[in-house]
C-alpha cells in the first residue's frame, strides 16, 4: 500500500521559498505521476504541479509557472516542490498525491493516493 507524507510547509514572508517533501513508502514511485495539490479555506483543491516519474515530464498551473519547481529523488523515493517569489495567495495547505494518469495530471479526480497535507502560510 503506497503512504505519501507531506513535510517542510511553514511560515514564509512575501517573496521568500519553501520546499516542500513528498515522502513515499510502498511500491516504487517509478511507475505513478506525482501531483501537488493546494486548498486554500473556503476553496477548491487545485492542482499545482505534477510530474511522471518515469519520464520526468512535468506541467504547472499558470498561477505558478516560472516560480515553482517540482523535481523527483528516484533513489530516495521523493518528489520535492521547490516553491519561490511566494505570495499571499499561495498560502493554504499542499498535498502531495500518487495517481496514473500523465494527461489528466493536474485534476484532483486522477488521483488514489493522498498524503495528510502541509500548511504554507505567506504573510509579513
Amino acid at each position: 500500500q503506497l503512504q505519501l507524507v507531506e513535510s517542510g510547509g511553514g511560515l514564509v514572508q512575501p517573496g521568500g521559498s519553501l520546499r516542500l517533501s513528498c515522502a513515499a513508502s510502498g511500491p516504487s514511485l517509478y511507475y505513478y505521476v506525482i501531483g501537488w495539490f493546494r486548498q486554500a479555506p473556503g476553496k477548491e483543491r487545485e492542482g499545482v504541479s505534477c510530474i511522471s516519474i518515469s519520464t520526468d515530464s512535468s506541467n504547472y498551473a499558470d498561477s505558478v509557472k516560472g516560480r515553482f519547481t517540482i523535481f523527483r529523488d528516484n533513489n530516495k523515493n521523493m518528489v520535492y516542490l521547490q516553491m519561490n517569489s511566494l505570495k499571499a495567495e499561495d498560502t493554504a495547505v499542499y498535498y502531495c498525491a500518487a495517481g496514473n494518469s500523465r494527461s489528466r495530471c493536474l485534476q484532483k479526480g486522477a488521483y488514489g493516493y493522498w498524503g495528510q497535507g502541509t500548511q504554507v502560510t505567506v504573510s509579513s
